[in-house]
């Protein structure tokens, strides 16, 4: 700024006539001191109030046209080190309104553990000890069809087959893992659908037998099912399941998954499924065979073979129907497919290397059986949601296991029964895509939920404890509550 020209005082060598004007101002020069300050305090404000207001609009005051000042450089603004700024802003999540906190009360589902996430977004909704793994009870057939899609793929199938054996006269029938082999006669359905069959399995030994003159009549039997280890049952498992008929032994060799009625779901199993294998073949042999187990000669010439259903179809069946044989047969394969072995301490490395594709943390999991019965199996409901979001969108094989869980008042299958989304829970009917599970300390339930707003919801209930068959009642409401809340489902 420039400094204003100095005028000389009023009286004084220079200055105006005291006449006019500047007597008046000599005779009131107090109050005319008094107006002038006041003048110049009002123009001093309305510039300050002018400036202010260009400043708070961030732009520039319009430059005198007489003199033009440098403008001085704006100060580079610098960051309290203190508070730190974000490289980009974070968006708040939306105010979700529709709570369940009441349905996931009910005392029914004893020590309750779930987790909700929407599918099209990967957002967690829901959690109530998500990370935490515990028992799956049959859910687990989802970890062991996934596995098996990932390791033994979509059209592996399981094959028995006869060979020569040590002697003159000796065939071995060698198990090759397919539980599902049946001793009905071809034409007549047993509960597998798509079932190899015995009959097939002796014409074509006895047609390969023939061809060869030299062959003397087959008079001895050898059963090998060396290609599963023992022991035959797990520790985890209640004997009573046997007879009761949810699960047989676990060999490689058997027939009907060793049902007494090969075309229930639910029927009694025997002691020594190799046995009973072993004399339905001798008996579509003609019978009167000499039968013995042990392992067949390398290199031994292959006189007939007969193989299982596809993969797909097993997973499947075992799905719907939370079928515990098809389970432990994929389960075993699949360790002995990617090479952790054969017996049931190979399950932990064979299912979890199995699952390592799919990209989801496997920390505490713990892999007791293929099929869930055992209440040593450890998993959290966090894996589930997250891998059944791979599931949801079908990546891999992963289709093939979606099209066989079960579906709320669906034709057939586990959750079709009349105890399940019955009532007010039936507005979820058709929506609900998920596993069951149910052991003698907990009910589960896990999958995917076609919501009433349209989103896509993987979701895993655990009921797990002190619990009764109204624990699937609650599991099914708070199920049906994910259902209508979709995206609008609180936590809180």
């Amino acid at each position: 700024m420039e400094e204003p020209v100095q005028t000389p005082e009023p009286g004084t060598a220079g200055g105006a006539p005291r006449g006019g004007i500047a007597a008046v101002f000599n005779r009131h020069r107090r109050a005319w001191l008094i107006a002038a300050g006041a003048l110049v305090f009002v123009l001093l404000g309305s510039g300050a109030v002018f400036a202010g207001t260009q400043t708070g609009a961030n732009e520039p005051a319009a430059a005198s046209a007489v003199n033009s000042p440098t403008a001085t450089p704006s100060p580079t603004p610098t960051v309290d080190p203190a508070r730190p700024v974000p490289a980009e802003a974070t968006t708040a999540s939306r105010l979700r309104t529709c709570s369940v906190a009441g349905l996931a009360a009910d005392g029914r589902l004893a020590e309750f553990q779930a987790q909700v996430v929407n599918a099209s977004t990967g957002e967690v909704l829901f959690d109530r000890g998500g990370t935490t793994s515990s028992r799956t009870a049959s859910v687990m057939k989802v970890l062991t069809s996934a596995a098996a899609l990932s390791v033994l793929g979509s059209d592996y199938r399981a094959t028995t087959r006869v060979v020569t054996g040590a002697e003159p006269g000796q065939i071995v029938l060698v198990g090759g893992g397919d539980l599902t082999l049946s001793r009905l006669p071809t034409g007549q359905e047993p509960f597998y659908t798509g079932a190899a069959h015995l009959d097939d399995l002796a014409t074509q030994t006895m047609v390969a037998w023939a061809a060869d003159p030299a062959n003397p009549p087959i008079t001895s039997l050898v059963l090998d099912s060396s290609y599963f280890s023992g022991p035959d049952w797990d520790e985890g498992w209640a004997r009573t399941e046997l007879g009761l008929g949810y699960m047989p032994e676990i060999t490689a060799l058997m027939v009907d998954g060793d049902r007494n009625d090969p075309t229930r779901s639910t029927s009694a199993r025997s002691e020594d499924p190799i046995a009973r294998a072993g004399q339905a073949f001798a008996d579509a042999l003609g019978g009167q065979l000499t039968i013995s187990q042990a392992t067949a000669p390398a290199g031994a010439a292959q006189l007939a073979a007969v193989q299982s259903a596809t993969v797909s179809t097993l997973v499947q069946q075992s799905l719907i129907v939370s079928d515990n044989t098809l389970a432990e047969m994929l389960a075993r394969l699949v360790a002995i497919e990617n090479g952790a072995g054969n017996s049931f301490s190979a399950l932990q490395a064979g299912i979890v290397g199995g699952l390592a594709a799919y990209g989801i943390d496997t920390t505490g999991m713990i892999i007791k059986d293929g099929s869930g019965l055992s209440p040593n199996n450890a998993v959290s409901p966090a894996y589930l949601t997250a891998l059944f979001l791979k599931v949801n969108a079908r990546e891999g094989n992963l289709g093939v296991l979606f099209d066989g869980l079960p579906i709320a008042g669906g034709p057939r299958g586990s959750l079709s029964y009349s105890d399940r989304f019955a009532g007010a829970n039936s507005a979820a009917d058709g929506a609900v895509f998920a596993k069951t599970g149910w052991i003698d300390t907990g009910y589960t339930l896990a999958g995917v939920i076609h919501a009433a707003d349209g989103t896509p919801l993987t979701f895993a209930i655990y009921a797990i404890g002190n619990v009764s068959s109204n624990a699937k009642i609650a599991i099914d409401t708070l199920a049906t509550g994910f259902f209508h809340c979709g995206n609008n489902l609180s936590n809180n």
